[in-house]
């Protein structure tokens, strides 16, 4: 792509423990942006981008790799200002790509909604072929067969609070889905700006779940629902914490949702949109604070990644390989991941169109990708 930088960066610099396990991991980073999807490789060390983007054209608002199966399954929520949005899947690493004769996911014709985008694909924790779909209009979809077709959720769809959630600044979208690998009953979800609902009955019935999150916009600042939540993320040692970045406030739980405290002390702001766990060790977590909500820039204007190791009781600024200077990076909800690796590998792109990486917990970082379109997602996983 003209005027892009895609590096082929060599991992130097880290200790030898760290490096043999990059020499012994092929990983792969899907990058969805504005205009098409771009796909990296981190093979013996060495990170190597493909050419040209997947999807040209098509803003890419979702991604998941699927690695259940015998062999991993990509997943692309795109959509194109021409055909409109659809789900896409790959079963050879984005060589190619199949797209359903019939739309995957479509709003039935009595609900009188029609798709708009599709914000979020989660492969579920405890069935094998089960993948979520979260949408915009705010629906959950469920698949059975890896994502190739989808129903919705009507029990969520219809709820009893629907007619009062309000769309957020980005639209009303149920971007984020969390299953339990305990419990493949237990789903939770949230939406902008309905907030945190959750369900144990598989989908049969679902109740709101934000006590302790503050809707600072609202006059009754504490309400059932109606919180503007960015972004959930489950602990990997306790499943039953949770962290959330909200629209202002760093929240944790320790009851699956029951209720929330708050972990913003320490942090330069508590506005931000994406939250990302450790995918091995617990009490560890990663936030991208950016200045306000009328200035949506990093916090301070510095490019840095927050992490705390304690549940929240402390954070401390990770920025070493980041850019020092003033900077305007916004980093969005899903533009944060982790690879599944320990030491984990962390990933993060902004609206700059820079794509960072980390192989030793965000201890230090290195840049893969500039002069992107605007990064909408990024995912990562171990492939080979």
């Amino acid at each position: 792509m003209v005027g892009c930088r895609l590096a082929r960066v060599r991992n130097e610099d880290v200790d030898e423990d760290v490096a043999e396990v990059i020499g012994m991991t092929e990983v792969l980073l899907a990058v969805g942006t504005r205009k098409g999807l771009f796909i990296g490789r981190r093979r013996g060390g060495t990170w190597e981008f493909d050419e040209s983007p997947y999807f040209n054209a098509q803003a890419v608002y979702s991604v998941a790799v699927d690695t259940r199966g015998a062999r991993p399954r990509l997943l692309v929520g795109g959509d194109s200002a021409h055909w409109g949005p659809s789900v896409f899947h790959s079963d050879d690493l984005g060589r190619t790509w199949t797209e359903p004769a019939r739309p995957a996911v479509k709003f039935p014709k009595d609900t009188g909604a029609s798709l708009e985008r599709v914000w979020q694909l989660h492969p579920a924790a405890a069935e094998p072929d089960v993948v979520y779909a979260g949408t915009e209009p705010a629906a959950l979809y469920r698949s059975e067969d890896r994502g190739e077709s989808f129903e919705l959720v009507r029990p969520l769809w219809e709820h009893p609070t629907r007619s009062r959630w309000m769309p957020g600044g980005g639209g009303e979208g149920l971007h984020t889905v969390l299953t339990d690998a305990r419990d493949p009953r237990a789903v939770t979800v949230a939406v902008s700006t309905a907030g945190v609902f959750r369900t144990l009955d598989g989908g049969a019935s679902w109740a709101p779940s934000n006590s302790g999150v503050s809707a600072v916009f609202l006059p009754d600042p504490d309400p059932e629902f109606g919180q503007c939540v960015h972004k959930v993320a489950r602990d990997a040692a306790d499943p039953d914490r949770l962290y959330l970045q909200n629209h202002w406030g760093v929240y944790r739980s320790d009851d699956a949702g029951g209720h929330w405290t708050d972990i913003g002390e320490g942090l330069p702001s508590t506005f931000g949109f994406t939250v990302v766990t450790h995918p091995r060790r617990g009490d560890t977590a990663y936030v991208f604070p950016i200045n306000a909500d009328s200035d949506r820039v990093p916090a301070g204007r510095r490019c840095r990644v927050y992490r705390t190791a304690d549940a929240g009781r402390s954070w401390e600024p990770l920025a070493a390989g980041l850019p020092q200077e003033d900077h305007y990076g916004t980093v969005l909800r899903d533009a944060m991941c982790h690879d599944g690796v320990d030491p984990a590998g962390l990933y993060f792109g902004n609206r700059n169109g820079e794509v960072y990486a980390s192989a030793d917990d965000g201890d230090s970082w290195r840049q893969l990708a500039s002069h992107l379109p605007d990064v909408l997602c990024v995912r990562a996983a171990v492939v080979g």
